[in-house]
């Protein structure tokens, strides 16, 4: 099983970025596919989840509106595109794939939201 990120850099505020999670090992379609985040000091959070057939539900206030999740089911992909980023999206984003009690997680990509 595997959970790759990419995406995670730099970027100034009100800046934008495109997280990308490619998956393979274990059947995408059944899964639901979720962002986390966990910030310097912080404990890891839910930011956004996919359903198996690509319904959005978001969970955090402070990213609705700016954050839209969104899935590839031929291409085993998940997304997070980010909007009007601000310092306090600075993280580490990891992808999340859930089916019953089969969790995988990602190794992580960084973001860092700063002038």
């Amino acid at each position: 099983v595997q959970l790759v990120e990419s995406g995670g850099g730099l970027v100034q505020p009100g800046g934008s970025l495109r997280l990308s999670c490619a998956a393979a090992g274990f059947n995408f379609r059944s899964y639901f596919m979720s962002w986390y985040r966990q910030a310097p000091g912080k404990g890891r959070e839910l930011v956004a989840r996919t359903t198996p057939v690509g319904d959005a539900i978001d969970y955090l206030d402070s990213i609705k509106g700016r954050f839209t999740i969104s899935r590839d089911n031929v291409r085993n992909t998940v997304y997070l595109q980010m909007n009007s980023l601000q310092p306090e999206d600075t993280a580490v984003y990891y992808c999340n794939a859930r089916f019953l009690t089969n969790v995988y997680w990602g190794q992580g990509t960084r973001v860092t939201v700063s002038s």
